[in-house]
């Protein structure tokens, strides 16, 4: 097995928060997150494009009245949320990373329990499961939704794993591992990306149950059909070579 950087202590987080159409549901994700974890937090990092609305770029400006240095805003240069989210990695400087959305799909009264696990296990990556007890779905497509249950069967014996859900992107991981990988994808399946190289790695994965619910503000920026190219990448870092996973 490859060697890839090990962290042996959890320090503090960097909370990658993307934003193109929330205002609200970003309010009570930064709230939220402030009110559970202020201490463990190193900076909330908020990652802009030049499609983020102005009423949202509006909303930022208010967190950083309130939050100060806390709030980190970039703007992505890389394109896609894939883009956003390899950027906002290598500008990370918490020990950690967490990754999660800003439009309330992934429930910021988690993040607590993703900073336990690191505080536990920081060599580790901590990611949230909709399909355990404790977890599930409000508001979900029932067509998507079997099809995620059988890409979750699929992709388990693929990679011979007994997590139960690789694709949701609520998850905690060491800024050591994420700043070492080599990053390919820029749409969406950069998210089932980021659990898969450090599986192929050999990383520990630990699942917590978590709930996702329908977001009630803007619009996904992903589609049905494009979840199909989460196979693509799926495939390729199954039979790649563990070597080219990392940065040379």
């Amino acid at each position: 097995m490859t060697a890839y950087p090990q962290t042996t202590a959890y320090k503090d987080v960097t909370i990658i928060l993307p934003v193109i159409n929330e205002t609200y549901s970003l309010v009570q994700t930064v709230e939220t997150i402030m009110a559970t974890s202020e201490k463990d937090v190193r900076e909330l990092l908020i990652v802009v494009a030049d499609k983020t609305l102005p009423k949202s770029m509006a909303t930022i400006d208010s967190l950083r009245e309130r939050y100060g240095d806390l709030i980190v805003v970039h703007r992505q240069t890389l394109k896609y949320l894939g883009g956003a989210l390899r950027e906002a990695f290598d500008l990370a400087r918490g020990s950690h990373v967490v990754l999660m959305s800003t439009d309330l799909e992934t429930d910021p009264a988690l993040v607590p329990n993703l900073i336990a696990v690191a505080k536990q296990n920081p060599n580790a990556v901590g990611t949230v499961t909709r399909w355990r007890e404790g977890g599930g779905f409000d508001g979900y497509n029932p067509l998507k939704l079997l099809a995620n249950a059988i890409f979750q069967k699929l992709f388990s014996v693929l990679y011979w794993t007994r997590l139960s859900d690789m694709t949701y992107a609520y998850r905690i991981l060491p800024t050591r591992l994420v700043q070492a990988i080599a990053w390919e994808e820029l749409r969406h399946p950069f998210l089932l990306e980021t659990m898969i190289k450090p599986l192929r790695l050999g990383v520990r994965a630990i699942e917590i149950p978590g709930k996702w619910r329908a977001r009630t503000e803007g619009e996904s920026q992903n589609t049905f059909l494009r979840n199909f190219e989460y196979f693509g990448i799926g495939w390729r870092v199954r039979f790649a070579p563990v070597s080219k996973i990392l940065r040379s």
